[in-house]
């Protein structure tokens, strides 16, 4: 499709691997600047009367000054990502908060509690709060650093004080955007092009998703029948004294194929159909996003509406409108900021996913 040129436009020509590409490519928190190191592992089994569930360890270095130690160790569980995931989006509505895994991941492909369930989450929640810590605005949220570095019973504490006065403010905004149907009057141009290339964006990269998930089931359902078609040869070079050597092998060249397809899976369930699910993910959260900034803008909006209808109290709107106005302002410089941020990032992980994944398929078929 040429239409996706422009996803993929970063430079005419094409790098020849992955890790090529992170020399061609710098971002503005490259890890000589970064100060905040996070690693999620160790996941563990809880069993109560209740339920079970798994927690992470989670370890923190870093040289800021606001930490009170260079190193923190605590143990997470997912319900704590879900709710550091809201007090984000709480605190920065509209900035780009990135996406964690949802509570059962790739339906159908693995058990809960599996082994490789347990590490395909471990994975995604390791990457959740890397993104965080490299994100300009939010690796200095002050909920953040209480996640990293809170003991158990403090952060239960803390969760336990309730919704603070954005989230309040929050509920406004959307009581009063709730009462304004239709589209905001006065979005400026560029957040309408941002929705329309998130609707696209959309289509497509759930398109690959579904693509992508049915090409590795294929290519399971084939490893499994070569499994079974090897030592139907074996066994049958022993009857056959003319043809053992040939019989034989044949298994041997089936058996090679059979390791082959193994690590291309591999490859696929580790590379390819994570990115494509986050992006997955990321698409429902960016339209979130400018739905709360038109929230924002119809609040605006409606107090331009309301001042013009009224005699009286001029002065009381006129200072409401003037706050709105620089709500409004700020709310869309973030996202802009962010927006430039999360589609250069975007246009990388596209392009670096790809590459690795045609690398393979040489390697794949060259065995």
């Amino acid at each position: 499709d040429t239409s996706l040129t422009e996803v993929n436009a970063f430079s005419p020509s094409v790098p020849i691997s992955p890790s090529s590409m992170t020399n061609q490519y710098k971002f503005e928190d490259g890890p000589e600047l970064r100060d905040l190191f996070i690693t999620v592992d160790d996941p563990e089994s809880h069993i109560t009367a209740i339920e079970t569930f798994i927690t992470y360890r989670v370890v923190t270095k870093t040289t800021r000054s606001e930490f009170d130690s260079s190193e923190y160790e605590v143990r997470r569980r997912y319900q704590d990502f879900l709710w550091l995931k809201s007090k984000l989006e709480e605190a920065h509505p509209t900035l780009i908060i990135p996406p964690l895994p949802e509570k059962f991941i790739m339906k159908g492909m693995v058990e809960r509690f599996s082994d490789e369930f347990i590490e395909t989450r471990r994975k995604a929640l390791h990457k959740f709060l890397n993104r965080i810590a490299d994100h300009p605005t939010l690796t200095f949220n002050e909920d953040f650093k209480i996640f990293l570095t809170a003991q158990a019973w403090e952060l239960s504490s803390h969760k336990k004080q309730g919704p603070g006065l954005l989230s309040r403010m929050g509920q406004t905004v959307r009581a009063v955007a709730s009462s304004v149907r239709g589209a905001v009057k006065n979005r400026p141009e560029m957040f309408t092009e941002m929705n329309n290339y998130m609707e696209m964006f959309s289509q497509k990269i759930n398109l690959l998703d579904k693509i992508a998930h049915r090409i590795y089931k294929e290519e399971r359902e084939y490893f499994n029948e070569m499994k079974e078609y090897g030592p139907i040869h074996t066994l049958w070079s022993a009857s056959e004294e003319e043809l053992a050597e040939s019989l034989k092998g044949i298994a041997g060249c089936i058996d090679r194929c059979c390791r082959a397809t193994e690590r291309r899976m591999a490859g696929l369930s580790e590379h390819l159909l994570p990115i494509l699910h986050e992006y997955v993910l990321y698409t429902e959260i960016l339209l979130g996003v400018l739905k709360r900034r038109d929230q924002i803008q119809g609040e605006l909006d409606s107090k331009v509406d309301a001042l013009a209808n009224k005699k009286t109290e001029k002065d009381l709107f006129s200072e409401e409108i003037g706050k709105l106005e620089d709500k409004v302002e700020r709310a869309n410089n973030a996202l802009k900021a962010d927006w430039d941020r999360w589609k250069q990032n975007m246009q990388w992980d596209m392009r670096s996913t790809f590459t690795n994944v045609a690398e393979n398929n040489l390697r794949y078929y060259e065995e």
